[in-house]
């Protein structure tokens, strides 16, 4: 059946408020580890992995850490196109709004309580309740609140969420500088967001190696950037990828497990970046080869399967900046097509007392990541966000997926549980394993009918946009549910951010924030 694809910008379902147990735990973890080896020998059969797999000695990328960062030296405010700087300032929006609005999230009062229990006074703020930290710990406070809800931003190529790492790290950083002006931001900004979709695009199987790409190439990306904030030349600038490197972390196990180091891990990123760039910049130097090395990001951690060559073609001329997508549905990306489907599924008339069964099937990367079937009884916020079968009953049954969604007590509502028992979720090996979006799902229907419906359209990437209204209306949202602040408050703040480049200092949308 033919992909079934919607007009450009389109925003259909979009809606932004409104043994048992011992046993199946113990299959779900069993079955998480078959998946993985599973899918592992069917990367090899297709020779996914060993026709990109390199040999640095025979290619010719000795430099190229030391180059990236020459090319991020070079960049100047005037050499940003119009939309480059406008879709960074759309990043910046929609980043503080999900801040706002991951105050109450699982986990964000313990690692504030913590922090303010640890420190009493700094130079940055964590927006939650404007305490005043060190600007690292700013960073870790204000990157696990961005990626608390996991609605930020990602790029669907590289599988990076890219502004939860960068936009504490640059935030904290600007206020402990003092007087940074908003297109010196904005260019820091530009900086990190194109080189963390450039370093997914070159490591493209990182999360299928085990890692969580947001937090191994956000140090990195986010480093770069507020080393470019601090006017680093380019042997410091090294000097801070090489530490940001050796701080470099993120299991994907947090995704299995459901566990909320997920959510938290990208501060600890942008705590690693803030610590690297300012520490090169008193003098302390991290590895000169952290990306090409022997011990480097794409031999370690990506067991050379790396396109190197993506990192810096065309550098300052194409914008991956551009091709980043703005969530819609506050849940893994890899859920979203499914989520899509459902929510027409749901406007054509069918409901799940018609349902006999459904078969979701997804690439390999994806299958693994949101693939396992649905626990209830595991009460897990992370759990039900990286999970295809409860999204997908989720959409069909209440025509909507916000974020009331993915919290208690819904999460455990007894008529979605009961329809995810009813869904399977199936690994396609015709579909391009490392692919985000295709999905096929196909329903069988009590009457006897089968219903069958594709796509690989995600809503709010490049080819299916939200228009700037709608990311304004998110936004406002946001700063509704978590701060509680009306439109005024909400508009004042959404207006310094998008005339960010006539601010003098960045610090006021710190001082706007509610």
């Amino acid at each position: 059946m033919a992909a079934h694809r919607r007009p450009r910008g389109a925003h259909n379902g979009f809606h932004l408020c409104h043994l048992h147990l011992f046993l199946r735990h113990v299959v779900a973890e069993i079955a998480a580890w078959l998946l993985i080896v599973c899918s592992y020998g069917m990367f090899r059969s297709m020779n996914v992995m060993d026709t990109n797999k390199i040999d640095l000695r025979e290619t010719q990328i000795e430099g190229l850490s030391r180059s990236l960062c020459e090319h991020v030296a070079m960049l100047r405010y005037e050499d940003l196109p119009v939309d480059v700087v406008h879709n960074v300032k759309l990043l910046l929006l929609d980043t503080l709004g999900i801040i706002a609005a991951g105050r109450t999230a699982p986990g964000i009062d313990i690692l504030h309580a913590r922090l303010q229990r640890w420190e009493k006074t700094g130079t940055a703020t964590a927006l939650k309740d404007k305490l005043r930290l060190s600007p690292p710990n700013a960073a870790l406070a204000n990157g696990a609140a961005a990626h608390a809800l996991d609605f930020d931003d990602i790029h669907d190529e590289a599988r990076v969420h890219t502004s939860c790492v960068l936009v504490p790290a640059l935030l904290a950083s600007a206020e402990d500088l003092g007087g940074v002006a908003g297109r010196d931001f904005i260019v820091a900004m530009a900086v990190g967001i194109e080189v963390n979709a450039r370093l997914g695009l070159a490591c493209f199987n990182c999360l299928g190696h085990g890692w969580h790409p947001t937090m191994v190439m956000g140090v990195m990306a986010a480093a770069v950037a507020v080393a470019r904030l601090l006017s680093l030349d380019v042997d410091r600038m090294l000097g801070a990828l090489g530490f940001a490197h050796h701080l470099a972390s993120g299991s994907a196990q947090s995704i299995l497990d459901g566990a909320l180091t997920k959510r938290i891990g990208p501060g600890f990123a942008a705590h690693a970046a803030v610590m690297a760039a300012f520490l090169a910049s008193d003098g302390l130097s991290g590895p000169s080869r952290p990306l090409e090395g022997k011990a480097g990001l794409f031999l370690l951690q990506e067991r050379g399967e790396v396109l190197p060559d993506r990192l810096l073609q065309d550098f300052g001329r194409h914008w991956e900046t551009m091709r980043y997508g703005f969530k819609a549905f506050p849940c893994c990306r890899c859920c979203h097509s499914t989520i899509d489907v459902g929510l027409r599924l749901h406007q054509d008339g069918i409901r799940p007392e018609q349902v006999e069964s459904v078969e979701i099937a997804q690439p390999s990367v994806n299958f693994r990541t949101v693939g396992l079937p649905y626990d209830a009884s595991r009460d897990s916020v992370v759990h039900a966000q990286f999970n295809a079968a409860y999204c997908f009953a989720r959409a069909l049954q209440d025509g909507r997926v916000d974020l009331h969604t993915f919290q208690r007590p819904q999460i455990t509502d007894a008529s979605i549980a009961a329809l995810t028992r009813r869904i399977t979720v199936v690994m396609d090996p015709a579909m391009d394993p490392i692919a985000m979006g295709p999905v096929r799902i196909t329903l069988r229907l009590r009457d006897g009918r089968n219903v069958v419906r594709e796509d690989s359209v995600l809503l709010g990437g490049p080819d299916a946009p939200l228009p700037d209204s709608a990311l304004i209306e998110k936004f406002r949202s946001c700063l509704a549910i978590g701060a509680g602040a009306d439109d005024a408050v909400a508009d004042r703040l959404a207006t310094l951010v998008m005339t960010l480049e006539e601010q003098k200092d960045v610090a006021e949308i710190v001082a706007a924030f509610p």
